[in-house]
């Protein structure tokens, strides 16, 4: 498909749309028969849909979380080689999509199901291996989630800055990291905790 303005229109509304379905929480209530916002921090994700099913639950959530944005985004940067400015809405749409989701009266979750998604759908297994490690990493070392994930956003700006990224994939990094900030705003009015196996004399 080439990318035109008007298809550059339908895909990236069609991105946004995927990426608003709130699919962890229609699997908590189909497979769990719970409301996932009503356990944990409230949010309509994987790690509630976790909490209230069991990890079945919470694995399906998380790979169809993933999925609603590395489908259409891969589909248009891998398939179609939209790799010019044209994929910078696509890309963002389903992350905006799902966290201000207009089937949850534009309040959404965290999305860092999609983020990772997003980042599957560009580059495949480079970026994610980047972001998963250095969550992984900081939560390993401090408890407040909100500041793993500036850390995992900042090492892959770090690595794609290294990589000798295309600007394209960097702009779409700083407007994926601004938004994240936002939606981890209460997280990190808190400082990071360093794990009490760092802090035993």
């Amino acid at each position: 498909m080439d990318p035109t303005i008007l298809n550059i229109v339908l895909w990236t509304a069609f991105a946004g749309l995927c990426g608003s379905l709130p699919l962890s929480l229609w699997t908590g209530r189909l497979l769990a028969k719970k409301d996932i916002r009503s356990v944990g921090d409230g949010n309509p994700g994987a790690i509630n849909a976790l909490k209230s099913g069991g990890w079945y639950v919470g694995l399906l959530a998380l790979m169809l979380d993933v999925s609603k944005a590395a489908a259409p985004i891969g589909l248009a940067y891998q398939v179609w080689d939209w790799h010019g400015w044209e994929i910078v809405p696509v890309a963002l749409a389903p992350l905006f999509g799902s966290a201000f989701s207009p089937f949850l009266k534009f309040k959404g979750g965290k999305s860092l199901a999609v983020a990772l998604g997003m980042w599957i759908g560009l580059t495949l297994w480079k970026s994610p291996v980047v972001v998963l490690g250095s969550l992984t990493l900081a939560y390993l070392i401090q408890t407040v989630s909100g500041w793993a994930v500036v850390v995992s956003a900042m090492s892959n700006g770090v690595y794609l800055v290294l990589t000798g990224a295309d600007m394209v994939l960097l702009v779409i990094c700083v407007m994926q990291f601004a938004l994240l900030l936002w939606k981890h705003r209460e997280d990190l009015r808190h400082p990071p905790r360093l794990r009490k196996w760092l802090t035993r004399k």
